[in-house]
């Protein structure tokens, strides 16, 4: 339980795991999404979703934390390893395809024309998941055992989604013999951006 002498009240961390590692984690999820895209050899055509835009801007916030007076150097070592990686891996891939196929970043990182005008629902549902972990954590307080197992929960569920998305896309979706339904689709990628979102939300 939160120490009433401890404002903070972030004792219990998701996954019991140092402030900052869960978004560390899922940062490195969404720019793998990314890596992937610009690492697949010229067998298709690949276009990165404009819904994994709206994520991306997230992976920013990976950086925002509230210092936690208990925290050490030890427990800060995980989170950073993790925005290493992302950042880091995110030099390394765009570097690597810049230099050996440089036409392939415009042609791969240009959303689909068709996809431009789903932008309002997008933007909508990443405000609205962010807004409403927020709000959760205002409203049940951040040292309340529901707010912290709730934002356990959807930190589970956002990581485990983007896991499904990625084998989705690259292992899934090339195998099938008719193309998913755009609507189904794009109420998909609402739901990963609204967990996603709602997580990121609750920490900031």
């Amino acid at each position: 339980m939160s120490s009433p002498n401890n404002p903070y009240g972030d004792i219990r961390h998701p996954y019991d795991l140092p402030m900052g590692t869960v978004r560390g984690f899922m940062s490195v999820l969404i720019c793998m999404f990314f890596w992937i895209i610009l690492l697949l050899p010229d067998q298709r055509p690949l276009t990165a979703p404009l819904a994994h835009f709206f994520l991306l801007t997230l992976v920013f916030l990976a950086f925002a934390s509230h210092p936690v007076p208990h925290d050490n150097a030890k427990s800060e070592l995980l989170p950073w390893l993790m925005r290493v990686l992302f950042v880091g891996g995110s030099v390394a891939v765009v570097g690597f395809v810049a230099y050996k196929y440089p036409n392939r970043l415009a042609e791969r990182l240009t959303p689909d024309a068709g996809e431009i005008g789903q932008w309002p629902v997008l933007l909508g549902t990443l405000a609205g998941g962010f807004g409403t972990g927020l709000f959760l954590r205002f409203a049940l307080g951040r040292n309340s055992e529901l707010f912290q197992t709730i934002r356990g929960w959807v930190g589970v569920i956002a990581s485990l989604l983007l896991v499904a998305e990625t084998v989705f896309q690259f292992a899934i979706r090339p195998t099938l013999a008719e193309a998913p339904d755009p609507n189904m689709l794009k109420v998909w990628e609402c739901v990963i951006i609204a967990f996603v979102a709602a997580y990121f939300g609750s920490r900031a």
